[in-house]
């Protein structure tokens, strides 16, 4: 099979364009035909090294978290699925690689595709929309009645984070550019901030909720806008203690996140509010129960471009360049 590899940690480098063999099956896995994936800013944080301290792959490593594609053979355990199912999936950490024709996916990490929309659809949501999920959900048990703020709200988390949001019944407030602005306000947001003319850190008071996805700069900002007792998740770090010893990490790694997250614990601490940062983990379940809501048309995917397979490294590129509207996808089939 063909498929896209780094071979070193580069921020400049392209990828590679290899072939290689077909994986292995084991027996709770199962084996998809790759029809379509999508790029996320983890592969670039992933290519560019800037994780191999919590995430320490070996190399050459495939890159890409989601896909959407058909299960072309199951190992032996495998109960949930067949031959010929319409899946998608957000790929576990240390098993990715889906900029490729085919992968072995865990049968935890797969949900059946949702019926109404493409390929290319599908492909867009799993990583962002699992984010969105454990963030709201299973971290900030997000309420009715509850403010949320986040930035961004035209990109790839933020265009789905609106409408899970929306659908848990919260008021919603996010940036983005002028030119962005009915994008967002088309999929329910209640406040548009136009990041470009105004400080969402005057704007915004009493916030249950902020989900991070920007620098420390805008991080520590993000602080300012909560109501004592509320809370802010970070996707773009820094990685707290507490995570290092969820993901069991070494203990100098758990030593460097202390140093790291130090300066914006404290200054949570002081504000009576709570800091924590999120790397969202591969959950088939989850993705079953927004595939309902996709097909209940709760939530929409997305898309700005799609590119052919064989030009991955420029739907890398654009990503990389901050310009897309919601998702960008790669069609491998």
């Amino acid at each position: 099979m063909k498929a896209y590899s780094i071979s070193r940690y580069s921020k400049e480098d392209k990828l590679q364009l290899i072939e290689m063999a077909e994986p292995n099956l084991r027996d709770n896995e199962i084996l998809v035909q790759i029809y379509a994936s999508s790029v996320n800013q983890l592969d670039s944080k992933l290519k560019s090294g800037e994780f191999k301290l919590i995430l320490p792959y070996k190399l050459p490593l495939v890159l890409g978290h989601d896909l959407s594609g058909i299960v072309t053979r199951v190992g032996s355990k495998v109960t949930k699925f067949k031959v010929g199912d319409e899946v998608y999936s957000r790929t576990a950490d240390f098993h990715i690689g889906t900029f490729a024709e085919y992968i072995a996916i865990a049968e935890k990490d797969v949900a059946l595709k949702p019926k109404n929309i493409s390929f290319e659809e599908a492909a867009s949501i799993p990583l962002v929309a699992l984010t969105a999920c454990q963030a709201f959900v299973a971290r900030a048990h997000l309420k009715k009645g509850q403010k949320v703020f986040f930035q961004a709200g035209s990109g790839g988390v933020g265009t789905i984070a609106i409408q899970l949001a929306k659908h848990l019944g919260a008021t919603v407030a996010t940036t983005t550019s002028a030119k962005n602005a009915d994008l967002v306000k088309s999929l329910g947001a209640d406040l548009v901030i136009d990041y470009k003319t105004q400080d969402f850190e005057n704007v915004l008071k009493d916030y249950d909720l902020v989900l991070n996805s920007q620098d420390q700069k805008t991080l520590e900002k993000s602080l300012n806008v909560l109501k004592r007792g509320g809370k802010v998740i970070s996707i773009s770090g820094p990685p707290t203690p507490v995570f290092a010893k969820e993901f069991d990490l070494p203990w100098y790694v758990k030593l460097a996140t202390k140093l790291l997250s130090r300066k914006i614990r404290a200054k949570a601490k002081k504000l009576n509010v709570d800091y924590e940062f999120l790397f969202m983990k591969a959950n088939g379940e989850q993705l079953a129960q927004i595939a309902t809501l996709i097909e209940q048309n709760e939530i929409r995917p997305i898309i700005d471009k799609v590119f052919p397979f064989e030009q991955t490294n420029e739907a890398i590129a654009y990503v990389e360049s901050g310009r897309a509207r919601g998702k960008v996808v790669i069609k491998v089939k």
